[in-house]
Parts: structure tokens; C-alpha cells; sequence
């Protein structure tokens, strides 16, 4: 069967196909928004992009996020179906806002926030649109704030959760970002991890200026405080009244991040088919880094780290329940064991009554 002309085009019949499948998984199709009507013309539109995008996307995928050969090549499929229909998303509502769009990307540990975002950086940029990536972590407060705040509460030893980042810094940048000036250069804030023996610290601004799009991506990015009430039958490791107390406190911390998720236009989840996988990732992220001739966490340090932010903000009540209120959340990717992205959908299309 001839599947492609002598100009590059595809044949009808593997055009045919490819809009079946792309209409298949209804939920997928309809969070972005394609119909019988439309998928001609997606596909199409797809199609163009993925011969852009194609050339550059082994060696990124090689080279900028370490995959061996075999797995770059196997991530061509998630690259059709998953992320170049998102950048597409982006794109176009970036045409409709008519300023730069601020992208919220909430995920805890592993779920590959950091990985999405540079994916999604070089589609855009070979298609021409200007990206800036920004972290909850490039929030935090200096180190010598930090070491003034953990004097005033011992209970916040580890930078990360709410209180412990520089909100003003973050509402100032994003509004920046939203307003921007093409020509003006904008100081977009760094944190080097590594300063101060791991402690880390306020890193050099790195001046960017005409950002079409915005990515900002955290552990708790867009979520919001809830009802004090649940934290009298919360979930494991929220056992004791001192864990209580602590996620109470947290809680009523996270208030004040408030007006900086006001500033996201859209906020997509990604969600893993069981929290607890985020222990499991950790743990095989650190085994890599030994194999590699590196330091790394032993286990028992890795499940402190992960149970500590679990009573922070426990995933199953901040999370979770974010997948469902379409009121906050346009776009839901399940994560499943393998990191491979499973069920998409928009909580919009949801039917009544599923949690």
C-alpha cells in the first residue's frame, strides 16, 4: 500500500485512519476539543507540526532529557497523541487572549512536570512561539529567609511547602509576564539547589523578554486551601494531633498563594493512578543517581522526605480533588506506574456524579 506521494502527503486512506483514532478515546478528543467535524482539519494541522517538530525531538529527547535511543523513538506516539495536540491548545488560546498565556502545571513528585514543560518549550519554539518556564521552586525565599523561618517554626526543615516561598516575588513576575512588553526585558527569578550545601539559595534573574507563553509548574501549583474539618479523619502519614496540627497550619499557608494562582489562565493536572507511586519514582530516581557514580538518598531518608510533604499537603485532599472542579482545571493527564501518560480529559466533560 502507498501511504505517501511524491510531494510528502499522506494518502487518504492513512488519513482516514488517523482520524479515527485520534476521535477513539473520546475523553482525549474532547478535551481538546476535536469533533467529527473539526478532525479533518486537526489532523491535518497535526501533521505539519510533527514534521517540524520530528528532526529535533530525537536529539532533545537524547540529549537534554538523557532517554536512550530506544525510548526517544517510543515516545513518538505520546508526541502525536499527548503533546502536540496540547501545544496546538496553547497556541490557540494564546491567539484568543491576545497577550501571553500563563500555563499552570500542577503534579507532585515524578509525575514529570520539569519533562512536560521542556517538551512542550521545543515544540513552541520551532513553531516560533516565545516560552518562558518558570517552577514554584524558583519562589523560594532566600536561604537566609529560610534560616530566619525555620527559627520561627522548626516544623518547616525542608523548603517547599506553602510559607516557604516568596508569593509577592511570584504575583510581581507573573503579572510582568501577562503584561508584556516585547522589547522590555523581564528578571524572571532562579534558585540554585546546590548553594549552601544543598540548602540552596536565590540564583542570578535570567532576563527574558516577548513571552508568548508562560509554563509554571510546581508540587502544589493551583491548589487551594479546604475544609479544616477533614484533617480529623485524614489519611496516613497524617496520624497524630502534632501531624494534624501541622497540615492545619499548612492549610491555612496556602491562603496566601491565592492571588498567584489567580494569574493562571489554565491549569492542567497531572495525576497519578496512585499517589504513592511519587515514593516508588523517588526512590528509582536516586538509585539512578548512585549507579551513575553520584550521592543520593538512602531509603529511609527518601520516605521521610515523602511523608513529610504528604502531611503538608496530602495529595488524596489537595489533589485528587482537583481532577474533578472545572472550575480550576482545564486538562487532567493520569500518570500511570511506568510515567507513561494514561487517560486524558478535560473535568468539564465529565458525567454527573463521577468522582
Amino acid at each position: 500500500m502507498t501511504t505517501q506521494s511524491q510531494d510528502g502527503s499522506l494518502d487518504g486512506s492513512i488519513l482516514q485512519e488517523l482520524e479515527q483514532a485520534t476521535l477513539a478515546d473520546q475523553s482525549r478528543a474532547e478535551a481538546f476539543g476535536i469533533t467529527r467535524e473539526t478532525v479533518g482539519q486537526v489532523v491535518r494541522d497535526r501533521l505539519q507540526i510533527f514534521r517540524a517538530v520530528y528532526h529535533p525531538f530525537i536529539p532533545f529527547c537524547q540529549h537534554r532529557l538523557g532517554w536512550p535511543a530506544h525510548e526517544s523513538q517510543a515516545r513518538l506516539d505520546t508526541l502525536w497523541s499527548l503533546w502536540l495536540p496540547l501545544a496546538m491548545q496553547l497556541i490557540a488560546d494564546r491567539q484568543t487572549l491576545g497577550r501571553p498565556l500563563v500555563q499552570g502545571i500542577l503534579g507532585g513528585q515524578g509525575t514529570g512536570k520539569t519533562t512536560l514543560a521542556a517538551i512542550l518549550t521545543l515544540i513552541l519554539n520551532q513553531l516560533g512561539y516565545r516560552v518562558c518556564e518558570l517552577s514554584i521552586d524558583d519562589l523560594y525565599k532566600t536561604y537566609a529567609e529560610r534560616q530566619v523561618l525555620q527559627t520561627q517554626d522548626a516544623r518547616l526543615k525542608w523548603r517547599g511547602p506553602p510559607g516557604t516561598h516568596d508569593v509577592e516575588l511570584g504575583l510581581s513576575v507573573l503579572q510582568q509576564l501577562r503584561q508584556a512588553d516585547p522589547q522590555t526585558p523581564i528578571a524572571i527569578p532562579r534558585f540554585d539547589k546546590s548553594l549552601h550545601n544543598g540548602a540552596g539559595d536565590r540564583a542570578e534573574p535570567m532576563m527574558i523578554s516577548g513571552a508568548d507563553i508562560v509554563l509554571f509548574e510546581g508540587w502544589f501549583v493551583g491548589t487551594r486551601p479546604v475544609d479544616p474539618q477533614v484533617f480529623d479523619t485524614a489519611p496516613e502519614p497524617i496520624t497524630t494531633e502534632s501531624d494534624r496540627q501541622f497540615a492545619r497550619d499548612i492549610n491555612q499557608a496556602l491562603q496566601a498563594y491565592l492571588p498567584l494562582w489567580e494569574q493562571l489562565d489554565r491549569l492542567m493536572v497531572l495525576s497519578p493512578t496512585d499517589y504513592r507511586l511519587s515514593q516508588q519514582w523517588r526512590r528509582d530516581a536516586e538509585q539512578r543517581m548512585k549507579a551513575s557514580g553520584r550521592s543520593g538518598m538512602s531509603d529511609a531518608d527518601i520516605d521521610a522526605f515523602v511523608l513529610y510533604f504528604w502531611r503538608s499537603l496530602h495529595p488524596e485532599l489537595f489533589i485528587t480533588p482537583m481532577c474533578h472542579q472545572c472550575d480550576y482545571v482545564d486538562l487532567v493527564i493520569e500518570i500511570q506506574p511506568d510515567h507513561a501518560p494514561g487517560r486524558v480529559y478535560c473535568p468539564q466533560h465529565l458525567p454527573s456524579g463521577v468522582e
